[in-house]
């Protein structure tokens, strides 16, 4: 028996699915939340960092860097510092991308406006 060898476009793909990090989509709201909340700066800019260099397949994953984080429906929610804001964000673990829907104050969470 000889080994069956792969499309190599195939193969690419299966690299790029399991070893690839995240792609954040967008970093311009985690910018704009740095302005608008200082005080959360440097723990909104380690959540990006580690985002960026996370390779999760699945929620249990994420859960194992971010054990705080809650699945509200289709979209995550994050605490970040010290439960001062909830970043919400969508993310496909089959393409690898998290997509940041909203960086809001525990005031304007608990509002519900976001769902």
């Amino acid at each position: 028996m000889g080994i069956a060898l792969l499309n190599p476009s195939y193969a690419l793909y299966l690299f790029l699915r399991y070893n690839y990090p995240m792609y954040i989509i967008t970093h311009r709201r985690i910018v704009a939340a740095q302005k608008a909340h200082p005080q959360c700066a440097s723990a909104l800019d380690q959540w990006y960092r580690l985002c960026k260099k996370a390779k999760w397949h699945n929620f249990a994953e994420l859960r194992t860097l971010f054990p705080s984080t809650d699945k509200v429906g289709d979209v995550f929610v994050f605490d970040i510092g010290g439960n001062k804001l909830r970043l919400i964000a969508a993310i496909h673990f089959n393409t690898g991308r998290v997509f940041i829907r909203a960086v809001l104050t525990h005031k304007e969470y608990d509002q519900g406006d976001w769902k």
